[in-house]
């Protein structure tokens, strides 16, 4: 019986070992198939987070497209480039400068089809600050790629500058932004230039201001599109080469790059900066050494050295001028030159500005050569002319006995409505010529010159336009205007009819109250004891006032010295108040349009008499300052400002343009 009972225990306890062996087994089952799952769901859990980065990178670099109704809104110093892969023009940032005195940048990207005759937009969260005075490259490399490097940014009121010296490529076929960041680059820089020869960015000169002057350069630099490096290329020191300058000519050749032209500005101490317009050609040679059998060196090595050329002696030659650069029109090797600026400054009193339309072109091949790009007159049908004379003969008839019958009252009106005009011809192509200016966008496309924006002056004010003109240059029978202008800029007569309403009946009595409150241009005057004024020149109603320091002199350069009083200063303020480091010469230089016009309206005087007047003027202005300058002076010396400094910051104060724009840089 005992037998049997251990028996049965025995049993018991193994069938209780096999079922705990099976729930073993069962438990392993189920924590496998459990790993398994969790395995499982994070693969699943990570190709979702995947999925989410991808789709926030594709948010984050999503392009948008947008037609648009015409050209981009009115600028000047934006790059017009030919695309490399299609029959494009792209147009990339640029500034305007409003009426008021405000400056406004753009980083925008706009897409033209000649084709279509329309502009699309493409907007990119990743892409260039906003920025003009860059510049541009195009590569067939990639699908097509555009280079840009450089560019300046101001505030609204010009009152600090920055300039860029980022990398960038814009892709063509994605319509993205992709920044190259390298060690080694160029210097902060804007209106340089760069060309493509073969795979390398050749970018050379322009300029650079730290706030008080404007460093001009001629350093040259290499980019291999291949191996993504910057090197700069450095020249013996008795090797000649150009000069610094910004805004020239930067145009490929098979064997080189042709430079030429360009703008800088001499500083000679004590005098205000002089712009300088350079107009000499440059050719820098560029070639590729193979390595000899049994060199290590894998690769080529490139070579260059600039080689001046001789002016060529042709009537063809573009007068001297600045703001104006090259297009290159592959197909025939040649430059295409238009418009620009020649400024005359002749003496401290005078600067006359010529603008020009005018078309030039350049022979790159050779030694290079300028040929003429006149407009071609179209073929005089026959019996034209004489039909055109005879009319014109009956007409003056018509006029002369007109004329005798005092009782034609209706012929007398028709004649005062139509006076006698010089001869016009309709077909005449020069009719068709856009209005001058300098900083034009001008880009070649096949055979077709591209002319967008620009700066034109009037007197005093400057002009932003956004009018679009095309021409065909094997032919160069007329331009086409694609796009009309929409600014309006008034004729002499106009212009001096609005003076004399503004300044005339209702303004002699606004003259009189100017002048009585001259005290009140700039900084506040209570800190100054005025003697009685009296009269020093009857035919002009200036006062001549004598300044006597108070204590608190110091307090009132501080103040004339501070960003609120700054502020707080209108345009009329800046431009009829002395600076810091200013001479009586360069106060004058850049206040003598301001002047002049006090004098007309407070005198009957012309000519050199005029401006004799309004130097008179200028100067009792510049001595009413000067203890308060001389104090400034002071204070700027002890923050370490040497005399050099102080006087080439005057010129980078706002509205201190010596007479000429800022853009001529």
């Amino acid at each position: 019986m005992a037998k049997k009972k251990a028996g049965s225990t025995k049993a018991v306890n193994k069938a209780a070992k096999k079922d705990k062996a099976a729930q073993k087994l069962d438990r392993k089952e189920k924590k496998k198939v459990g790993k398994s799952k969790k395995e499982e769901a994070d693969d699943e859990d990570l190709e979702d987070i995947l999925e989410k980065l991808r789709e926030e990178w594709e948010q984050a670099h999503k392009v948008t497209e947008e037609l648009v109704e015409g050209p981009p809104s009115r600028r000047a110093n934006a790059s017009l480039t030919a695309c490399p892969t299609g029959n494009y023009l792209w147009c990339i940032g640029g500034e305007y400068f409003s009426d008021d005195g405000k400056a406004y940048f753009y980083n925008d990207v706009f897409r033209y089809s000649p084709d279509k005759d329309e502009w699309r937009k493409f907007v990119s969260p990743n892409c260039p600050g906003p920025r003009s005075a860059h510049s541009v490259v195009a590569s067939p490399a990639g699908g097509g790629r555009l280079f840009l490097f450089g560019g300046e940014f101001s505030s609204l009121y010009q009152n600090n500058f920055h300039h860029y010296r980022d990398f960038w490529y814009f892709d063509v076929a994605t319509h993205s932004w992709e920044r190259i960041e390298t060690k080694i680059r160029p210097s902060a820089r804007s209106g340089h230039r760069m060309a493509m020869w073969k795979h390398y960015i050749v970018l050379f000169g322009g300029f650079y201001d730290p706030g008080y002057r404007t460093n001009y350069l001629n350093d040259t630099w290499i980019f291999d599109t291949q191996e993504y490096k910057w090197k700069q290329t450095e020249f013996k020191e008795n090797e000649r080469k150009p000069s610094p300058r910004s805004g020239f000519s930067f145009i490929p050749t098979a064997d080189g790059i042709v430079l030429h032209g360009g703008y800088c500005k001499e500083y000679v101490k004590g005098k205000r900066p002089i712009g300088v317009m350079l107009d000499d050609t440059w050719f820098l040679r560029m070639s590729l050494d193979t390595p000899a059998e049994g060199k290590s060196t894998s690769t080529d090595t490139l070579s260059l050295k600039w080689e001046k050329r001789k002016r060529p002696s042709t009537a063809f030659a573009p007068s001297t001028r600045s703001g104006c650069t090259m297009a290159l029109w592959s197909a025939k090797s040649m430059g295409i030159l238009f418009g620009g600026v020649t400024d005359e400054d002749t003496d401290e009193e005078s600067l006359t500005s010529v603008f020009w339309n005018d078309l030039y072109g350049y022979q790159l091949i050779g030694n290079g050569k300028w040929v003429s790009m006149a407009l071609k007159r179209p073929k005089n049908k026959g019996g034209t002319k004489k039909a055109a004379a005879k009319q014109q003969q009956q007409q003056r008839r018509t006029r002369h006995s007109d004329d005798d019958d005092p009782d034609s009252e209706t012929d007398i009106a028709i004649v005062k409505e139509k006076p006698a005009a010089p001869d016009v011809d309709p077909d005449d192509p020069n009719l068709t010529l856009p209005m001058p200016r300098y900083n034009a966008m001008l880009s070649v496309l096949r055979n077709t010159l591209y002319i967008y924006g620009g700066i034109f002056e009037k007197g005093s004010r400057e002009y932003t336009l956004d009018d679009f003109n095309s021409l065909q240059l094997d032919k160069l029978d007329r331009y086409v205007c694609l796009k009309k202008a929409d600014v309006t800029i008034p004729d002499d007569d106009a212009e001096s009819s609005d003076d004399d309403e503004e300044d005339g009946e209702d303004g002699e009595d606004d003259s009189d109250e100017d002048e009585d409150n001259e005290s009140d241009d700039g900084p506040e005057m209570a800190t100054f004891v005025v003697d009685e004024p009296e009269k020093v020149d009857e035919e002009v109603d200036e006062v001549a006032v004598e300044v006597t320091p108070q204590p608190d002199l110091r307090a009132t350069a501080q103040e004339f010295l501070s960003a609120a009083d700054k502020e707080k200063r209108s345009a009329k303020d800046i431009i009829s108040t002395p600076l810091p480091g200013e001479t009586l010469a360069m106060f004058y230089g850049r206040s003598r349009e301001y002047w002049t016009q006090k004098a007309f309206i407070s005198s009957d005087n012309r000519g050199k008499e005029l401006r004799r007047n309004g130097f008179s003027m200028a100067e009792r202005k510049y001595e009413t300052y000067k203890p308060i300058l001389e104090e400034v002076e002071k204070i700027l010396a002890e923050a370490g400002l040497d005399d050099d400094e102080i006087k080439a910051s005057a010129a980078r104060q706002p509205g201190n343009n010596t007479g000429e724009s800022r853009n001529r840089r």
